[in-house]
């Protein structure tokens, strides 16, 4: 299966550690994921923390359902499993790289993974673009959060 990974970067005035926290623990993902408003009815579900903690959730058309889990959590770096299983099964990685830069932080947000054929020729014409917009969005907002 072909793979893809899309990555879309901004530097946050405020330091790694300020902006660690709002990425490496799910119940501070409402403050800055691009997702959050796509359901105001949205069942969220956490579980544990650090390491092999969880986030599920499961909403209307827009949000779908999924859940991600944790896999990875070091100073530089958060990687998380994340699985879609509504509208459509999916398993990508997402990762945040956090550099410390003058005055702040450079935060690189990625997504991976394999796509079969026809997801595949779906994401150069649809999901990448769709994708791209909502990190835009997800970074600024986490900028807004770091920096406030």
């Amino acid at each position: 299966m072909p793979a893809f990974s899309q990555t879309h970067e901004t530097t946050i005035q405020a330091s790694p550690e300020t902006v660690h926290a709002l990425v490496d623990d799910f119940h501070q993902w409402v403050k800055w994921s691009p997702w959050e408003g796509l359901d105001p009815d949205l069942q969220r579900t956490y579980d544990g923390e650090g390491v092999g903690a969880t986030y599920a959730w499961s909403g209307n058309k827009k949000a779908g359902q999924g859940r991600m889990t944790f896999t990875s959590i070091t100073p530089a770096q958060v990687v998380v499993a994340l699985e879609f299983l509504k509208p459509f099964r999916a398993e990508n990685t997402v990762t945040f790289d956090l550099t410390p830069v003058d005055g702040g932080t450079r935060v690189a947000w990625t997504m991976s993974g394999e796509r079969n054929a026809v997801m595949s020729a779906m994401g150069r014409l649809f999901f990448d673009k769709a994708i791209g917009k909502d990190f835009e969005k997800g970074l600024a907002a986490l900028k807004r959060a770091a920096e406030g």
